[in-house]
């Protein structure tokens, strides 16, 4: 109303003014660009085409097609970014275990301040007095034979980071697998809102006719009562199906993290019997298992962290054994104790007190380990536990990838037993439905039998669509588990 008032009635065209005046919605735009048009005297028809052609053209540009949402989903998902996360993770476990086959150096420097009896740095006779000192130190050693112990964790973290790669890739196919099957269920949902419309078109176009026969005395009062109960029912189902599309759009935004505010309008295929599915024939599941055992990133993860788990098991089995280590020291100190005279308490210069108390040393150490509480030899029981584990995950995932395929195959020939069942249904339902209708629109029906055929041919519609929506899913899953790849 706000551009109406602004505008006024009477600069609106009579053949829109009906349409505010039912309370239909009109686009603001058209409104302002009408009342500029009358102002200027413009040719009001070339430039509302002009405009409607420019919107029609963005809405068209708006639309999201299954590989941008795809797109869109692995470059924005936090799953997938935490997965990522934890990829670089081990590569930096990876650098540092490879880094530590470094010497260790370290350098202390200390200093401070005491006050009581002290030895003297000369004679070491202790006497009352305050003192100040300082130190420095570098030391530093490195493994010169440990069994190999540091090589098997540096395979181990190498085999963890590769491991984390196909998990990576796992996070990434089952996004898209994730996205595509959120994506056919919004045009499932989409064609159930078409066929609930019909279906309302229908029985708006019944109600219409009857009321009619209702006047012209042909047909009794609750006929239409009967069609005006009907069109109520089948206008709360259209809410129903419209606000189903909205909850799958929402899942579909979740997954690809896009934000709940905007808009989005699905790229429709044309035919949904379009979209290529291989042949049922050529899927059967032993082959798709067998070329699945080869693809499946997380097999892969799985054969990779077995390996990490037995490299680490040498690593713990390497604790057991004796280690050999060098080692070298450099050590100084100053004191203002240091005297050079102690009766006059003349203190040593610094340079010449550190080069005095100036230490080196180097040698080797080996390390046996005799005792320590059982520690390592847990280490070992632990490690080879977690090899044992490991296969047995590795196999549990191979049987519920197995049983997975065998199970989707099964699924596939079932919807497309289903699909074949629910056309000839809808074909039935039809004929029933236009025998119906000519019985009902010459009085030899009742309401309630008419609304009863329109009913089964509205339920075998939707039937269908949920079939073929259905077949295309299963058919796309047995692909995905083939190709590691989905599309439409």
């Amino acid at each position: 109303m706000l551009y109406t008032q602004l505008v006024g009635y009477d600069a609106i065209p009579t053949k829109i003014l009906p349409s505010i005046k039912k309370g239909r919605k009109l686009s603001s735009q058209l409104l302002y660009f009408w009342h500029v048009m009358r102002i200027s005297q413009i040719t009001g028809a070339i430039l509302i085409l002009f405009m409607f052609a420019n919107i029609t053209s963005a809405a068209a540009q708006d639309t999201w097609s299954l590989k941008r949402c795809v797109d869109y989903a692995l470059q924005n998902s936090i799953q997938v970014k935490q997965q990522e996360v934890q990829k670089r993770l081990a590569e930096l476990t990876l650098k540092q275990s490879q880094l530590s086959r470094l010497p260790n150096a370290n350098g202390t420097i200390q200093g401070g301040y005491s006050d009581g009896r002290a030895a003297s740095l000369l004679d070491n006779s202790y006497v009352n007095q305050s003192v100040f000192s300082s130190s420095g130190q570098l030391s530093a050693d490195a493994d010169i034979f440990g069994w190999f112990g540091k090589q098997h964790t540096i395979a181990a973290n190498r085999l963890d980071a590769a491991s984390n790669s196909f998990l990576l890739l796992k996070a990434r196919n089952d996004l898209a697998f994730n996205v595509t099957t959120a994506f056919l269920k919004i045009l499932l949902d989409k064609e159930q809102v078409k066929i609930n419309e019909v279906n309302l078109k229908q029985t708006t176009q019944n109600l219409e006719n009857t009321k009619k026969l209702v006047i012209a005395g042909s047909v009794p009062e609750s006929n239409q009562a009967d069609l005006e109960a009907q069109l109520a029912l089948d206008s709360s189902t259209l809410v129903t199906a419209q606000n189903t599309v909205i909850l799958s759009t929402l899942q579909l935004k979740a997954y690809m993290n896009l934000g709940f505010e905007i808009a989005f309008q699905p790229e429709i295929p044309e035919n949904i019997s379009d979209i290529p599915l291989a042949p049922i024939a050529e899927m059967s599941p032993e082959m798709v298992y067998s070329v699945a055992t080869s693809t499946y990133p997380q097999l892969k993860s799985d054969e990779l962290r077995i390996e990490s788990a037995t490299r680490n098991l040498k690593s713990a089995r390497a604790g057991l054994y004796p280690k050999l280590t060098s080692y070298g020291n450099l050590y100084t100190r100053y004191a203002n104790n240091y005297y050079i005279d102690p009766i006059k308490q003349i203190t040593m210069p610094f340079g010449q007190q550190i080069d005095n108390t100036f230490q080196k040393d180097i040698g080797l150490s080996l390390r046996i380990p005799l005792f320590n509480g059982w520690q390592q030899r847990a280490t070992v029981a632990k490690a080879k536990e977690e090899v044992f584990n490991r296969k047995l995950t590795r196999d549990l995932d191979n049987q519920k990838l197995k049983q997975d395929i065998y199970t989707a195959h099964a699924n596939a020939i079932a919807a497309l037993q289903k699909l074949s069942a629910t056309s000839k249904g809808v074909e039935a339902a039809q004929k029933s439905y236009d025998f119906a209708t000519k019985r009902f629109n010459i009085g030899l029906m009742n309401t309630i039998d008419y609304i009863t055929t329109q009913s089964k041919l509205f339920k075998a519609q939707i039937d269908k669509v949920s079939a073929q929506y259905d077949y295309i899913f299963k058919m796309k899953l047995l692909e995905f588990y083939r190709d590691q790849k989905i599309s439409l």
